[in-house]
């Protein structure tokens, strides 16, 4: 593929068959700025097409070498039309809006729920093991129903598949367990604080054990998320240092369980409510002999009667409720991962945690100090920011080109960065010279 900038006649054109750039000049004794060949795997199909040719509608023109920078911006339109292409419908932008905007609110309300009822069956049964038995045994079976009648299509996998998910259930495992233990000892406020620093554990388990580096701002965005977790450890009135330990603990066994899903799963071909399905499935497997291991049925026996003589039949609503809210509120995490940006996905989680403090707090009466709540407030801030970075760091990685001069023997080399954004069916082209 060729990308060049040239004198040409008044009209200006993209055609996709060439993929050549034409910029119209004022006039012809200007100078040509051409943007050398770019390497392209044969082999590989391009990242999109051009059925029709292009034109351009816009060009702000500036001066080939100048200290300032300089901005290229064009817009395109098809070949039949007359003005730049809008989006292809108003309606379509407008629905698939309230489409996320259902998915974060029964996201977040879903996520409140179980919290609420998780909370309220370990104050009355703690036995954190067993209940995290039945919120995966739940949501298997609620997934088993569906793919029987029909309802939710099956997914199509085969035993290099359950390989492969193997350590990401593994680590799911134990990230739920450790989370569902903490809630056991100490508030959902303090346990979601904590758990608030999980991407601390990402960045410092990417960079020690993969070697992975981050650019700064990454860095600098951990300073809140460390001290605010800090911050709020510190003043707890209710401090217990096992809820302390299983949050931190839920924090680095899902970073591992992103990292193994990152690696393993890439390529396989199941959508997200089936993946969380299968994924629950082999974590039940994993964790039923270490819940009968650790607790057994002689003290849920025991537990069980003790809670049905102080709540009476009201506390199987709790379990029941507690199981069904937990596979639904994961169910509808993953499935909005198909419909929404990893950054939109991050804002929403930061949200989430919002709402689920917020609504923990007012619902169990769970005393704050001011101190506590700032540190709070600075953990969760550090998190949106640290999203933000790393987002932006990742997608608009620039691209160095080399910028040569029509006039012999002069180049001016790494002044450019080109970078391509699709959006629905808005193409931009930006050359930024500096």
């Amino acid at each position: 593929m060729i990308s060049s900038i040239k004198a040409t006649v008044p009209t200006a054109t993209i055609n996709g068959s060439d993929s050549i750039f034409r910029k119209r000049l004022l006039s012809p004794t200007q100078r040509s700025l051409f943007l050398p060949p770019l390497q392209v795997d044969s082999s590989s199909k391009s990242e999109f097409s051009l059925s029709r040719p292009l034109h351009i509608s816009n060009v702000s023109c500036f001066e080939p070498v100048r200290v300032q920078k300089s901005l290229i911006k064009c817009k395109a339109y098809e070949a039949e039309q007359s003005q730049p292409i809008e989006r292809e419908e108003a309606k379509s932008a407008a629905a698939q809006k309230v489409k996320i905007g259902i998915y974060f609110a029964t996201w977040w309300a879903l996520n409140v729920v179980f919290n609420i009822y998780n909370k309220k069956v370990l104050n009355a049964y703690p036995y954190p093991w067993l209940t995290s038995t039945l919120s995966l045994a739940c949501g298997s079976l609620m997934m088993l129903i569906s793919w029987a009648t029909r309802i939710a299509e099956p997914p199509n996998t085969d035993l290099e598949f359950w390989k492969t998910l193997f350590p990401v259930a593994v680590a799911h495992t134990i990230g739920h367990v450790a989370a569902t233990v903490s809630m056991s000892k100490v508030a959902v406020s303090f346990t979601h604080i904590i758990k608030s620093g999980e991407p601390a554990f990402s960045v410092l388990v990417s960079r020690f054990l993969l070697g992975e580096t981050f650019p700064l701002p990454v860095y600098m965005s951990l300073v809140p998320i460390i001290g605010g977790c800090a911050l709020a450890a510190v003043t707890e009135l209710n401090f217990n240092m096992i809820g302390f330990m299983g949050a931190m603990i839920s924090n680095l066994a899902f970073v591992f369980r992103n990292i193994f899903s990152k690696k393993g799963m890439k390529g396989k071909s199941v959508s997200g409510m089936n993946y969380y399905a299968c994924l629950s499935i082999l974590s039940l497997l994993i964790l039923t002999p270490f819940a009968i291991a650790v607790e057994g049925p002689q003290l849920w026996a025991a537990g069980y009667k003790t809670a049905m003589s102080q709540i009476g039949p009201q506390f199987i609503w709790w379990v029941a409720a507690q199981s069904i809210f937990y596979h639904l509120y994961n169910q509808v995490s993953y499935m909005s991962l198909d419909e929404i940006s990893p950054l939109t996905f991050s804002i929403g989680n930061t949200m989430k945690r919002i709402s689920v403090i917020v609504s923990s707090i007012i619902i169990f009466h769970t005393p704050v100090q001011p101190i506590n709540a700032l540190g709070a407030a600075i953990a969760i801030l550090g998190t949106f920011l640290y999203s933000q970075v790393n987002y932006l760091g990742t997608c608009f990685a620039p691209i160095d080109l080399v910028i040569n001069d029509t006039k012999p023997k002069t180049k001016f080399r790494n002044l450019g960065i080109l970078r391509v954004r699709e959006m629905n069916c808005d193409l931009y082209l930006e050359l930024l010279l500096f």
